[in-house]
C-alpha cells in the first residue's frame, strides 16, 4: 500500500480530468493507498493563465481548429528548447509549486502535461522526492508530454511505445496499459436490460451520440442527417448541461414524420453514460481519447466525425487502421454511410470484433497495480 498519492489533471477539456477521476477510484475501489487526492492544477494559478489554458482553449475548437492543429503539429518536437515555456509555467504556477513541496506525496499521476513538466523541472533540482507516473490520454504522444525525470509513462497502444523507445525512453519505463475510464466501464452490462431500463426500444440500432460535446460542427445537420435513416434506429443524444442545445434537439424531434423508422431520445445531464453505451450499437462523433477509450469498453463502433484536427485527427487514423471505425467527412452523407454499415451484418460483425480486441476497459485498475509495483522497486531514500 502506498502513503500518498496525487493525481494532477488540468481543465483543459474534459478528457483529462476524467482520466484522472477513473485513477482515484481504481485506488479507492482497491484500497491501495492510505491516502488519494485528485487536484486540477489550473485551481493553483493565475486567473488570466487559467483562462488561457482551459476557456481559450475550447473558444479555439470551436472557433479556429484548423489554427489549433497548426499549432498542435508545430509544437510536437521533441527536443525542441522548452525552456523559456516551462519559465513562463513554473511562474504561473507558484501555488502549486508551493503545495507540491510542502506535501511530498509518493507518487504524482499526471493526466495532463502541464504538471508533469513542473514535477520533473522540481525533481531534478532536488526539490522534490516524488516519482512521477504520466498517463498519456491521447492515442499518440505529443511532444509536450515528453520530460526528462519520470518513473513511469503509461500510454494507450503498442505503437506509441515503439514511438517512445524511439525517442530514447527506456522500454522499461513504458507500461502499454490504455487510457483509464471509469471502472464501471469494466463491469459487462446486458444490452436488453439496458435498453428497457432506458425505455428503449429491443430491437433495431441504437446509435449514441454525445451531442454536448461535439464541440466542432453543427449538430443540427448532424440529427437532420440521422433522421433520413433507412433502417430503424434509436438515436440517443447526450446533451449534458447544455439546456439549448437540448431544446433545439427536441424540437427537431418532434419534426419526424409519423411511422417514421427513426426515433430520437434526447437527454440532458447524465451519470449513466456507460449504461447509455451499453444499451448502443454505435456511437456517432468526435473520437477524443476519453470517449474513445470508453466506446471500445463497450463494443462500440465508431462513427467518427468532425474530429479537432491534431490529437482527435491521430486517434480517427489509429481507430480507421485497425478497422474499429467509418468516417464520415460530409454530414449530409452521415445516413447513407452508417445506412451501408447496417446493410453489411459481416462487416459490422468484424468491425465489432476489432473494438473488442482494441478494448481494455480495466486501464485504471492495471494503472494502479504497475504503479504499486514501482514504489516497492523504488530505492531507499537517504
Amino acid at each position: 500500500m502506498l502513503n500518498s498519492v496525487l493525481i494532477l489533471s488540468a481543465s483543459a477539456g474534459a478528457g483529462h480530468l476524467r482520466a484522472a477521476q477513473a485513477i482515484e477510484r481504481a485506488f479507492q475501489e482497491t484500497g491501495s493507498a492510505k491516502s488519494v487526492h485528485h487536484l486540477d492544477v489550473l485551481e493553483y494559478t493565475n486567473p488570466l493563465f487559467r483562462r488561457l489554458y482551459s476557456k481559450a482553449y475550447i473558444e479555439m475548437v470551436n472557433a479556429m481548429p484548423e489554427v489549433l492543429g497548426w499549432l498542435y503539429d508545430r509544437m510536437d518536437k521533441p527536443g525542441m528548447d522548452d525552456r523559456l515555456k516551462l519559465a513562463f509555467d513554473k511562474l504561473n504556477t507558484r501555488p502549486f509549486i508551493k503545495l507540491m513541496e510542502r506535501y511530498q506525496p509518493d507518487i504524482a499521476v499526471c493526466t495532463h502535461f502541464l504538471p508533469a513538466e513542473i514535477i520533473s523541472s522540481l525533481t531534478e533540482q532536488g526539490r522534490l522526492q516524488t516519482q512521477q507516473a504520466i498517463v498519456v490520454t491521447d492515442f499518440d504522444v505529443h511532444a509536450q508530454w515528453l520530460c526528462p525525470d519520470y518513473a513511469q509513462y503509461f500510454v494507450a497502444i503498442d505503437e506509441t511505445r515503439a514511438h517512445m523507445r524511439e525517442l530514447g525512453v527506456p522500454a522499461n519505463k513504458i507500461t502499454v496499459s490504455g487510457i483509464p475510464i471509469d471502472p464501471e466501464f469494466s463491469r459487462p452490462k446486458d444490452q436488453a436490460k439496458m435498453r428497457e431500463k432506458h425505455g428503449l426500444r429491443p430491437d433495431g440500432a441504437v446509435i449514441l451520440i454525445s451531442a454536448g460535446g461535439f464541440g466542432v460542427g453543427r449538430i443540427d445537420v448532424l440529427m437532420a442527417s440521422l433522421m433520413k435513416l433507412r433502417h430503424p434506429a434509436q438515436i440517443v443524444a447526450i446533451c449534458g448541461r447544455n439546456e439549448e442545445l437540448k431544446a433545439q434537439l427536441e424540437r427537431q424531434a418532434e419534426d419526424l414524420p409519423p411511422g417514421s423508422g427513426v426515433a430520437i431520445k434526447v437527454v440532458g445531464y447524465t451519470t449513466e453514460m456507460d449504461e447509455y453505451m451499453a444499451a448502443a450499437d454505435l456511437v456517432v462523433g468526435k473520437p477524443g481519447g476519453l470517449t474513445t477509450s470508453e466506446a471500445l469498453a463497450r463494443g462500440l463502433v465508431f462513427v467518427v466525425v468532425s474530429p479537432i484536427p491534431g490529437q482527435e485527427e491521430r486517434n480517427s487514423d489509429h481507430l480507421l487502421e485497425e478497422g474499429a471505425a467509418i468516417r464520415c467527412n460530409n454530414l449530409p452523407a452521415l445516413a447513407y454511410k452508417i445506412d451501408r454499415l447496417l446493410d453489411d451484418p459481416e462487416r459490422l460483425a468484424t468491425m465489432r470484433a476489432n473494438v473488442q480486441r482494441l478494448a481494455r476497459p480495466r486501464a485504471a485498475f492495471d494503472i494502479v497495480e504497475k504503479l504499486l509495483t514501482l514504489k516497492r522497486l523504488a530505492p531507499a531514500s537517504p
